[in-house]
C-alpha cells in the first residue's frame, strides 16, 4: 500500500472569471503545491467545490490531478461517495483514474447509527479498488462517531486510515490515538492539526495549504522529529493563518488570496458560495504574508 504519511493538499477548483473551469490554473496549482513541500495532493475533496461541479468537470478535475500525480512520482486521493451506500459504490467503483485512495465522507444529513455507518462502510471498502479514508466530519454530516466505532473502522480490511476533522480534540480523538491501530489518521481541521499531530497523527489534509503548503509540510516533519519548540512555533504561526481563511466558507477566502497573489486567474466560486468579502481577503493577504515572511 502507497503510504499515505505526509502533506496531502485538499486542492481548490480554480474557475474563470465567467465562472469555468480553469484547467490550466488547476494544473500549475497543482504542481506548485507539490513545489512546496507537499507529499501528495486530494482531488475533489470539498475545497474543491465537487458538489458544483458537473460529471464531466469532475472526471477533469481527476484527470488533472492524476496526470501531475503521475509526472511527480506522487500519491492521489481521491474524494468520491457520499450520504447513500448504493451510490457511494457507482462513484468509486466508476473512478477513472487509480488513486492511492479513495476518501469517503460518513453518510450526512441522513445520520445513520453508528452499526450503519460501520456496514457502510464495511461495503464501500469491500469494493473499492484502492484503500479508503473515511471523512469523519461530524460538523457536515450531523454524524460523530465514538472512539470504539472509529476503532472498529479502522479495523475494517481495505480501510487506510481517516480524515479526521472532528472541530477539535475529543474524547473519541484521543481514543483512537491511544488505540494504536494500523490505520493513517490525517488531520483534516486546520487549526487543530498541530494538536492532532502531538497526538501521533500522520500527517494532515489542511485546506490552507493551498496557501502554504511549506509551513504544513514543515510543522508536520518538526513533530514527526520531535522537534517540540518547532514545531508549536510553526503550530502557533499557522494557527492565524487557518482562521483567517475559515472566516468565511472555504474555499471563498483561499481563493480570493491565491487570485491576489495572481496564482489563479480569478477568485470565482460557484452558487450558494458567494465571494469573499474584501476585509476578509486582506486579514488572510496579511495573516499569509506573516508565515512566509516566518517561514
Amino acid at each position: 500500500m502507497t503510504s499515505l504519511h505526509g502533506l496531502f493538499v485538499p486542492l481548490i477548483t480554480p474557475f474563470t472569471a465567467d465562472g469555468e473551469l480553469d484547467p490550466a490554473a488547476l494544473e500549475r496549482h497543482a504542481h506548485a503545491v507539490l513545489d512546496g513541500g507537499a507529499t501528495g495532493l486530494v482531488a475533489l475533496g470539498t475545497t474543491a467545490e465537487p458538489s458544483a461541479l458537473t460529471g464531466a468537470e469532475r472526471a477533469r478535475v481527476l484527470d488533472i490531478c492524476a496526470s501531475v500525480c503521475a509526472d511527480r512520482s506522487a500519491p492521489l486521493i481521491a474524494g468520491a461517495g457520499g450520504n447513500a451506500t448504493a451510490e457511494s459504490v457507482s462513484a468509486i467503483t466508476e473512478l477513472a483514474r487509480p488513486v492511492a485512495a479513495v476518501l469517503a465522507v460518513v453518510p450526512y444529513y441522513v445520520r445513520p447509527s453508528e452499526e450503519g455507518v460501520i456496514a457502510h462502510f464495511t461495503q464501500l471498502a469491500a469494493i473499492s479498488p484502492a484503500p479508503l479514508l473515511v471523512y469523519d466530519v461530524p460538523h457536515r454530516t450531523g454524524r460523530p462517531l465514538s472512539g470504539s466505532t472509529l476503532i472498529r473502522l479502522a479495523n475494517i480490511p481495505n480501510i487506510a486510515g481517516f480524515k479526521h476533522a472532528v472541530g477539535g480534540i475529543d474524547a473519541a480523538s484521543v481514543e483512537l490515538m491511544a488505540a494504536q491501530t494500523p490505520a493513517t489518521v490525517l488531520s483534516g481541521d486546520d487549526r487543530f492539526a498541530s494538536a492532532l499531530l502531538a497526538l501521533g497523527a500522520h500527517g494532515a489534509i489542511p485546506a490552507a495549504a493551498n496557501i502554504a503548503p511549506r509551513a504544513y509540510a514543515d510543522l508536520i516533519e518538526a513533530w514527526h522529529a520531535g522537534d517540540i519548540i518547532r514545531a508549536r512555533a510553526i503550530g502557533s504561526s499557522l494557527d492565524a493563518l487557518a482562521a483567517a481563511l475559515f472566516a468565511e466558507p472555504n474555499p471563498t477566502v483561499i481563493k480570493a488570496v491565491l487570485a491576489e497573489r495572481g496564482q489563479i486567474a480569478s477568485a470565482a466560486v460557484r452558487l450558494p458560495m458567494l465571494p469573499a468579502s474584501r476585509a476578509a481577503t486582506e486579514a488572510a493577504l496579511v495573516a499569509s504574508e506573516a508565515v512566509i515572511t516566518r517561514v
